[in-house]
């Protein structure tokens, strides 16, 4: 009869790993590589989300009603998400690309996010119209009133008005051109003092289009050599975007 086992030596005998061990081991490997892949999935999409920041390329039709006007315009010309739906809205807020007057794109992303090529933009603010006449209109009307000291010689044949600061238009000079048949050509500015100091939107203008449309757009000071080109170029941009009472816009 064999003698009986001691202690040491069942002990010997134990596996060095138990089986809940295992489990348990292999279970948490099972959690690690799920959540790595998680981990890869999701910080792929935050990562095009942030890259994105809200852009889209999608150029899918929004169509809007402003007022007594309704716009057709490509998902991709419209600056917030939140206003990428169809339907009644009091404003639409857009950004296209300057000269070719696209909306964001992948190839044009840096143009979208780097605030060193943001002078290239033109931003855009749609909505009802709460005056009668538009900028250019205003000129005699209000703006001759609010002007101080004499007219001076401004950039690109522009002649410069400064504005009275009491009047809510401190450092604003006002810049105005004859035009041929046309009311004169008027935009407020914020002049830098050197080109580098120019911003995306230190000059705007608002015209009026459509039924009832004021249409604000504002651009960097670094873009009024094209001033007249511009102003022909948002024109034709909001009327071939207009619906018709048939429920049709032109071609852009």
């Amino acid at each position: 009869m064999a003698p009986p086992l001691s202690s040491a030596s069942v002990m010997d005998e134990q596996p060095l790993i138990s089986g809940g061990l295992v489990y348990r081991l292999t279970a948490g490997v099972a959690v690690l590589a799920a959540l790595t892949v998680a981990i890869t999935i999701g910080g792929r999409w935050l990562g095009e989300k942030i890259s994105l920041a809200g852009h889209t390329a999608d150029i899918k039709p929004i169509t809007v009603t402003i007022g007594e006007d309704t716009l057709r315009l490509a998902a991709n010309t419209i600056r917030f998400p939140s206003e990428r739906v169809s339907g009644v809205a009091e404003r639409a807020d857009l950004y296209l690309t300057w000269p070719q007057m696209q909306g964001y794109s992948d190839a044009d992303r840096l143009r979208f996010d780097d605030i060193s090529q943001a002078s290239s933009l033109i931003f855009l603010q749609l909505s009802q119209s709460t005056m009668s006449r538009d900028m250019s209109g205003r000129l005699e009307p209000i703006y001759s009133h609010l002007m101080e000291g004499d007219a001076f010689a401004g950039p690109h044949g522009l002649t410069a008005h400064r504005l009275r600061a009491d009047a809510g238009y401190n450092g604003e000079v006002l810049l105005t051109a004859p035009r041929a048949g046309e009311p004169d050509y008027v935009v407020r500015c914020i002049l830098p003092s050197s080109p580098d100091q120019a911003t995306s939107g230190d000059c705007q203008r608002d015209i009026k289009v459509g039924k009832d449309l004021s249409v604000l757009y504002r651009f960097s000071s670094h873009q009024l050599g094209d001033w007249q080109r511009m102003d022909a170029a948002v024109q034709s941009f909001m009327k071939t975007r207009l619906v018709d009472a048939a429920g049709t816009a032109e071609s852009p």
